[in-house]
């Protein structure tokens, strides 16, 4: 599958490289510099462009930048008409500290308002960037951890299952789009869990459902 992954930082640039070593044709925009997409792109056996550039030529979309960067990304995509996009953003405040959505509306809801006509679907975002090395690894052990993911376009949530599946996690259907105003929150409670609680950041979860 041809993705376009809209960010080089740690969300980013660790799924890409993980996609890349599946065999998909992955192509890495937006950066800091020109010279970290080059890198990034050489390290992982993938391609760099353009923010638009990538979009065009993609079958599906990966948004992982910081929320205050999302307008700018989206600006230089173009419409996405019809493109399968994965968000994993958060609408964190500049310092990281706070939500600056949330309960009436979601970051997820905002986003697939200024693009509606993208196929959206939120996932990664509950995760933390070093739990995906690992879970790769371990990607033929089961039950595998999950991710959440949460989306109006049912076709888009299939696609989106099938990336998350390819990192080594399984996808937790967690209802449409509209459920980002309690996902995004919950996103708040693993950085707690993750970076704050001991025990190391590689942090994933699974819910399970008990039967007599």
């Amino acid at each position: 599958m041809r993705i376009a992954v809209l960010g080089s930082g740690r969300m980013g640039a660790k799924l890409g490289r993980l996609w890349a070593r599946c065999g998909h044709d992955v192509t890495f925009a937006y950066a800091r510099s020109a010279q970290k997409l080059e890198r990034l792109a050489r390290e992982s056996g993938a391609t760099h462009a353009s923010v638009a550039e990538a979009v065009r030529g993609a079958e599906a979309i990966l948004l992982a930048v910081h929320w205050s960067r999302t307008g700018d990304v989206l600006g230089q995509a173009g419409d996405m008409a019809g493109k399968v996009v994965l968000n994993c953003c958060v609408p964190l405040d500049e310092a990281d500290r706070d939500l600056v959505v949330g309960l009436t509306t979601s970051g997820a809801e905002e986003l697939a308002r200024l693009r509606p006509q993208a196929r959206w679907v939120s996932c990664f975002n509950t995760t933390p960037s070093e739990s995906f090395a690992p879970v790769f690894i371990r990607r033929a052990d089961t039950p595998r951890p999950q991710v959440m993911a949460y989306g109006d376009d049912p076709g888009a949530k299939q696609i989106a299952f099938g990336l998350i599946r390819d990192i080594g996690f399984e996808p937790l259907d967690t209802g449409p789009l509209r459920s980002g105003r309690y996902v995004e929150p919950f996103a708040m409670a693993t950085v707690e869990l993750a970076y704050v609680q001991p025990g190391g950041p590689a942090l994933t979860y699974r819910f399970e459902k008990l039967r007599d």
